[in-house]
């Protein structure tokens, strides 16, 4: 009996694995390969601006009031992130809402940026300083709008009452995405700045 207790006593206890929510781990290798993907265009953009031919023109100042648009969403959205915690549904709703809406009105002066270069003559097809300037903006807007569906299913979830003190995490992937993508922004746009 007491070699049982023995063989007993030399058991250990498995060691607690470190888990994430399936989820979080798929929004975390997205962000990965976006950050992969803007850091090879930039990279691509260095070299050719070095090669020579490149166009100059002025910067849409729109791009910078969107910039203060997209930063005012981020505050939005962390309000609606705390408002969860605290079970403040009307809060949280709102928080979402106007989110919503500053992320859109982001992408209408995203539009208006390209009115403007279109109306000093940088287009998507011609010198390659335009062409970069379209596909950045473009692709970050994609991804805006990606960010945009994500709100949306956050704030359906809000008004069902499945976000919730007890249960945050499509708050917190829509947060972290949301903050990304507004990071992500402010990288293109002082890197366009100043690298013009």
């Amino acid at each position: 009996m007491s070699e049982l207790v023995n063989d007993i006593s030399l058991i250990e206890e498995p060691e607690q694995t470190l888990s994430m929510n399936p989820k979080k781990f798929i929004l975390w290798l997205f962000i990965v390969s976006i950050i992969m993907l803007f850091a090879a265009m930039t990279s691509a953009y260095l070299v050719r601006r070095a090669e020579g031919n490149w166009l100059e023109y002025t910067i849409p100042a729109v791009f910078s009031y969107s910039s203060v648009v997209l930063v005012v969403s981020s505050l939005t959205m962390h309000w609606a992130y705390i408002a969860a915690k605290k079970d403040n549904f009307r809060s949280l709703k709102i928080a979402i809402t106007i989110t919503f809406a500053l992320g859109m009105a982001f992408l209408y002066m995203q539009f208006q940026g390209w009115v403007q270069l279109v109306n000093q003559n940088v287009f998507f097809v011609g010198n390659p300083a335009g062409s970069f300037m379209y596909i950045f903006t473009g692709l970050h807007g994609f991804h805006l709008i990606s960010g945009l569906i994500v709100l949306v299913f956050a704030l359906v979830a809000a008004f069902r009452f499945s976000i919730h003190a007890k249960s945050l995490n499509q708050i917190e992937i829509a947060a972290a995405y949301w903050h990304f993508l507004d990071i992500l922004w402010l990288y293109l746009f002082f890197f366009l700045v100043y690298f013009h």
